[in-house]
């Protein structure tokens, strides 16, 4: 299996105020940012990214976010631009461009360049964004799908005609021929990150893309996976383990025990707190309704019983408590302790999802730098050797009725 770290870059410095009614106000103000912090966190991340690169590892996990502490990566191709000239073997997986709310031919450009700059380490993913984003750049969230999916033909146009030419709603390009061009022909592979609506599910089967599956339900997970490769085979693809990366959380500790007294305050911190920052309304700290980051999905391919889990529920997250963490870890849901366990609950959810490719977020909520090097090294050495040498051969598809 391949293996990569997620990296959300987070400013390193907790908000304590913040947490007594787990609301961060929202635009948090400048007089709250530390220049200081700032430089140091993304030192101290660069740092991170050479030591995943000496241990081994597949790939970094890069992300866009704008106007939150929770996430410092305003430009992932920027920061790919950076670990490529770090780096020499990491890949770089993008989760990803937010395509509605910037030029996609720019976009075309920049992951051409870096393509070029890493000899063809770029994983290209794109995804939608959240609300408090198209706010930002103020553009309609009601244009978000046909903005998302004009500009994938903006960028694939542009990596494969000689001379690009394209009339859209938004955009219109007549004899474009970008240079550079991507180092990998005919271009990057493009990976799209899977929220579980039905109409990203369709457009990604269409045209043959992969897909990034993020969900602690197990069976939510086979209703995707069931759905991908029903849409794939529509369109004449067959599904594989590479078509996917199963995307999940992992701490490595002597013991269960110490895994959950070291990662459970910044865990309980990501999630009550700083991951809602601007996906709350500004003026009290209610929490808004079920699965509104996805208004307007579609989960109708879901089986009845997994319904309730498909959408995201930040009232239900924002809940989380110690207690919930101690019936998970009990349950067996997180892949939290010993390197073993670690490892044998990581191989058995990559192939119950039939994925060859595992994403693992081991520094949510802040986590002090020295603390999360730590976990890199303790995966490293004694988790990835485990992961690297398995090899998820097949996808475990559930009858579609």
């Amino acid at each position: 299996m391949r293996v990569f770290i997620f990296d959300l870059l987070a400013y390193d410095s907790h908000f304590d105020f913040a947490k007594p009614d787990r609301y961060l106000p929202y635009p948090l103000a400048g007089e709250h940012f530390d220049p200081e912090v700032a430089a140091r966190t993304y030192e101290e991340h660069f740092e991170i990214w050479d030591e995943m690169e000496r241990l081994g590892f597949d790939g970094l996990g890069l992300n866009e976010h704008h106007t939150t502490p929770h996430g410092l990566m305003n430009s992932p191709n920027m920061f790919a631009a950076l670990a490529a000239q770090r780096t020499k073997n990491l890949k770089l997986l993008m989760l990803g461009n937010l395509l509605p709310l910037h030029n996609p031919l720019r976009i075309a450009e920049e992951l051409a360049v870096v393509d070029c700059i890493s000899r063809g380490r770029v994983m290209a993913g794109f995804a939608r964004g959240v609300p408090r984003e198209y706010k930002v750049y103020n553009v309609p969230m009601s244009e978000s799908r046909e903005r998302f999916e004009e500009g994938m033909d903006v960028v694939r146009g542009a990596w494969t005609q000689n001379l690009f030419n394209y009339e859209g709603k938004f955009w219109n390009h007549k004899d474009i021929s970008i240079w550079p061009r991507p180092y990998q022909q005919p271009h990057p592979s493009i990976w799209l990150p899977f929220s579980g609506s039905k109409e990203t599910i369709e457009y990604a089967g269409k045209h043959n893309f992969n897909a990034v599956i993020a969900s602690n339900h197990q069976g939510v997970v086979e209703d995707v996976v069931a759905y991908f490769a029903k849409c794939l085979a529509e369109h004449g693809h067959q599904i594989t383990p590479d078509h996917t990366c199963f995307f999940t959380d992992a701490y490595v500790a002597p013991s269960k025990a110490q895994a959950r007294e070291e990662y459970s305050p910044y865990f309980l911190y990501f999630n009550q707190t700083l991951w809602h920052h601007g996906s709350l309304p500004s003026a009290h700290p209610a929490a808004p309704s079920v699965g509104a980051d996805q208004a307007g999905s579609t989960f109708d391919y879901v089986r009845p019983q997994n319904r309730p889990f498909a959408a995201m529920d930040r009232t239900k997250i924002r809940a989380m408590n110690q207690s919930d963490i101690d019936d998970n870890l009990a349950s067996g849901a997180y892949a939290w302790g010993e390197p073993e366990e670690v490892a044998a609950k990581l191989i058995a959810r990559a192939e119950a999802t039939g994925s060859n490719n595992l994403l693992i977020n081991m520094n949510v909520g802040a986590m002090p730098n020295k603390m999360f090097l730590e976990q890199v090294r303790r995966f490293g050495r004694e988790v990835l050797p485990i992961l690297q040498a398995h090899e998820v051969k097949r996808v475990p598809v559930r009858e579609m009725a």
